[in-house]
């Protein structure tokens, strides 16, 4: 993995909390690296934050707004910035409630100005997007796997909301304009320097004042906490040898209760918890559970290296040392602080002390806001879905897979009543349905396998060719979309695509593999839908889901087989590329798709990890291909498929051991 190396880096937000870990961290192990820091120091910024960097020859501070697009324009040419680390944000939850205009202006536009001024520019060789595990939303209690960087953004509050956004400004400048970004989304981080809005630094200064500590809720809220210094070390990993274009969770596996906190910060003072714990009103919405899988991260280089006791003692004895660091924070400590975000300090809506007006209510020179109105029916319903997807194939097991999906994302959808090969049935589905996107997951496979494709070709033909040809021209006629789940069985390894190579076929490679009618079928009508210009088609292989119930599992068919052959295939893990098939069908991409895992896997190391992680008394028995030729009617084909479109398009994308255990084998473990 090559090592990037930066000559001059811009950190904006970086008098903050974790911004100030993160430069200090640079310019003390860098010395050679040019650091400059944007920074208008907001109510959470403290210049008191960048004392280690200040004396530094290669540290410059510059006060000012990621807003001002001179001013970053400015910077960006004349201190010749190839590297830009976006720290500055708007970052409390219970702000956003009530200043959420705010965090638009920050999060979003300032993120956008940024990312206009590399455009113009021209320059940057890095762009770190900072985000947070909070645009994921809320993660299920009973989840033993945390999300991965592919999952997809729920935010639940206004300011995951705008990172959210943020992220998707930052993801279109790549794609659109080759800007080479990085985004970032971490937990909750604690440490010294931190405002003490936040959980930790509040309780353990109403702790030293020997005050109660307030808890939204009941306290039963799980967050993961890592100290700063650990995630100033994996900015310092990312920057390095972190990959354009993909995004990097920055987490702990490690979880606590927000009781659990109070009652640890409760018995670092040696206070009694029953009576120090105040239980207070709830946020309008708080997100139970986040749960990140870091193993991305890992995979770099990091690792945790501070446990929670160390980190929460060494953050504790900073605060009594350092008590007013912050100066005056009363405001910040109260249950629901409010902070009026406005230039000039910092300033508290006192409803919480009773005060009979807020200080925005009293300054004359507040500009209004003027809230725009939701687009609403005539009803007064909320503004429909903007997709609706038709999908044909609902008692097959991809077909019934996304409709599930579909249900799970709040994407209105009907399956297709009529017969693929029935025109006037397939345009009475497209006027009663009227779809945004149609989804062809039906089609002739075989039961119980494709032999049976040999005896009953009329049949095969029937739905495979007429009646894929026949919905791809209905739907063109109608300028939709048409998602087609093909098949990536219509190659075998040969002189080019030896096997072991790591040399896999592409999307504009030539079916090489008629030894099933079911295989010929597929590779025919592939090559007839080139000729369709609004058809995306998706060349699966051995799909394998979560579900080893099911028999038409890939998994579940071999570890059932008296014997199997061993060889190495690219496959399909459904569980992380159905939900892939639903965004490309959001971006509107077209043409043909290699849709498997990058990498092969084989048989036996399929079966290997059955027995590791499913039955550790499970046996198997290979046989050879000529064997297996004696027990079937139609050889199988064997291949690699090329992968690296999907993946250049998705640079989350799992290998497919890496997606199987992920996907399939954790859930199931029962070892």
């Amino acid at each position: 993995m090559a090592t990037y190396k930066p000559k001059n880096i811009l950190i904006t937000g970086a008098a903050g909390f974790i911004a100030s870990h993160v430069c200090n961290r640079l310019i003390r192990n860098y010395p050679d690296y040019r650091i400059v820091v944007l920074d208008k120091l907001d109510y959470c910024s403290n210049l008191k934050n960048l004392l280690p960097s200040k004396s530094s020859p290669n540290f410059k501070f510059v006060k000012g707004d990621i807003g001002s697009a001179d001013l970053v324009n400015f910077l960006l040419i004349t201190e010749s910035i190839d590297t830009i680390m976006h720290f500055a944000a708007q970052t409390h939850v219970d702000n956003s409630f009530g200043n959420s205009f705010e965090f638009t202006k920050n999060n979003i536009y300032g993120t956008h100005v940024l990312l206009e001024a590399c455009k113009v520019t021209g320059q940057i060789r890095r762009f770190i997007h900072v985000s947070t595990d909070e645009v994921y939303g809320e993660t299920d209690e009973d989840a033993v796997v945390g999300n991965h960087e592919a999952s997809q953004l729920l935010p639940t509050n206004p300011y995951s909301a705008t990172k959210a956004g943020a992220e998707m400004l930052v993801m279109a400048y790549g794609r659109s304009y080759g800007l080479p970004v990085i985004t970032t989304r971490g937990n909750n981080v604690y440490g010294p320097n931190q405002f003490p809005e936040k959980l930790i630094p509040k309780f353990i200064l109403l702790a030293m004042q020997g005050k109660p500590l307030p808890i939204h809720g009941d306290g039963s809220n799980v967050r993961s906490y890592l100290y700063c210094e650990d995630v100033a070390e994996a900015f310092e990993v990312i920057l390095h040898k972190g990959e354009v274009g993909h995004v990097y969770n920055i987490g702990t596996k490690k979880e606590r209760t927000v009781i659990d906190v109070a009652k640890d910060i409760c018995k670092l003072f040696s206070i009694d918890p029953e009576t120090s714990i105040k239980f207070v009103d709830n946020r309008p919405f708080n997100d139970q559970r986040y749960f990140l899988d870091d193993q991305k991260l890992k995979n770099l280089g990091w690792s945790e290296q501070t446990i929670w006791e160390e980190g929460l003692k060494k953050t504790m004895e900073w605060y009594i040392q350092n008590p007013d660091w912050w100066g005056d924070v009363t405001g910040a400590l109260l249950p629901h602080p409010r902070m009026l975000m406005m230039p000039g300090g910092r300033h508290f809506d006192g409803s919480e002390e009773n005060k009979s007006a807020s200080y925005a209510s009293n300054n004359s020179n507040q500009s209004r806001m003027v809230i725009p109105v939701s687009r609403t029916s005539s009803s007064g319903s909320p503004r429909k879905s903007s997709l609706k997807f038709l999908i044909y194939g609902r008692t097959g097991w991809i077909g019934g897979l996304l409709g599930k999906l579909c249900e799970k994302q709040g994407i209105p959808f009907e399956y297709g009543r009529g017969r693929l090969e029935d025109r006037s049935s397939l345009l009475s589905d497209i006027q009663n349905v009227r779809p945004t996107h149609v989804f062809n997951a039906a089609g002739v496979t075989g039961r119980p396998n494709v032999d049976w494709c040999e005896s009953h070709k009329t049949e095969t033909i029937r739905t495979n060719v007429s009646g894929t040809l026949t919905l791809a021209d209905v739907c063109r006629e109608h300028n939709i979309l048409m998602m087609n789940y093909a098949t990536g069985c219509i190659f075998e390894y040969d002189t080019n695509h030896p096997e072991h190579s790591g040399i896999g076929f592409t999307e504009e490679d030539k079916p090489n593999f008629t030894g099933s009618f079911y295989s010929k079928t597929k590779a025919m009508v592939e090559e007839l839908l080139k000729e369709y210009d609004n058809v995306c088609t998706l060349r699966v292989r051995m799909p394998i889901s979560s579900d080893l119930n099911n028999p038409r599992n890939f998994i579940t068919k071999i570890s059932r087989y008296n014997k199997v052959v061993n060889i190495p295939n690219s496959m399909t893990v459904l569980d992380e590329l159905l939900p892939v098939s639903i965004e490309m069908a959001k971006r509107n991409l077209r043409g043909i798709w290699n849709f498997t895992n990058p990498g092969v896997v084989s048989h036996n190391e399929i079966l290997q990890m059955y027995k590791s992680y499913i039955n550790p008394n499970f046996t198997w028995v290979n046989f050879t291909l000529e064997e297996q030729a004696k027990v079937i009617v139609a050889p199988r084909s064997n291949n690699e498929m090329d992968a690296s479109k999907l993946k250049k398009e998705f640079p989350e994308l799992l290998s497919i051991k890496e997606s199987l255990i992920k996907y399939v084998f954790e859930p199931n473990k029962k070892v």
